[in-house]
């Protein structure tokens, strides 16, 4: 009989396991080195540093997108107001921008204001392509400039094929999911949050 309950509590002990692990299924240390960036104030910034400490929300986008960017950012901002309204307001939001070249501080800072986006829990950062790039590839997120258009007065237009991605990152630093940026479901996103925070 012994035998049985011991049997039966591993049994449940790697069930739990299984379940953590699928709601939660990434783990991957982002903390190991450091990147010089700037945010909308032109101020400079470290990542992680930048995150130290919070539940961090980070999407990735440029300010030019016509679709798929506007979406991601408005979806963080949903997920930010419904904290609020469950009194949870301690969440970092970061938005990283793939397209240095066209996204200064002044645009970034622009194009949060238009979304009335809370400066006192949201960070918008910038750097050089080579440091941007490489974080990039910490998250495992692609973007690549394409359908170029060259005027006669020497602009360049262009757009972005990306990586569709909002990044759920935990208060030591490390990516533990990753969801559709413009198509996340916000509930989902929310009851992450709050399983890391220990808020159920």
């Amino acid at each position: 009989m012994k035998r049985t309950i011991k049997i039966f509590v591993l049994i449940a002990l790697s069930m739990l396991m299984v379940s953590c692990t699928q709601e939660l299924p990434l783990n991957k240390d982002l903390t190991k080195k450091s990147y010089e960036l700037v945010n909308q104030d032109s101020m400079r910034v470290v990542f992680p540093e930048v995150i130290k400490g919070n539940i961090t929300v980070m999407g990735f986008i440029y300010t030019h997108c016509p679709d798929i960017c506007p979406m991601t950012t408005h979806n963080m901002y949903l997920t930010e107001m419904k904290l609020k309204k469950e009194e949870i307001e301690d969440i970092k939001f970061v938005a990283l921008s793939f397209d240095p070249e066209r996204d200064k501080p002044d645009v970034l800072k622009k194009f949060a204001e238009m979304r009335e986006i809370d400066f006192k829990n949201w960070t918008l950062i910038t750097g050089e392509p080579s440091v941007i790039y490489d974080l990039l590839r910490r998250f495992d997120v692609r973007a690549v400039a394409t359908d170029s258009v060259f005027y006669e007065n020497g602009d360049v237009s262009y757009s972005m094929m990306h990586t569709d991605r909002i990044s759920l990152i935990d208060k030591e630093g490390k990516l533990r999911k990753n969801y559709v940026g413009s198509k996340i479901n916000i509930e989902e996103l929310i009851k992450d949050i709050k399983y890391l925070g220990e808020y159920l």
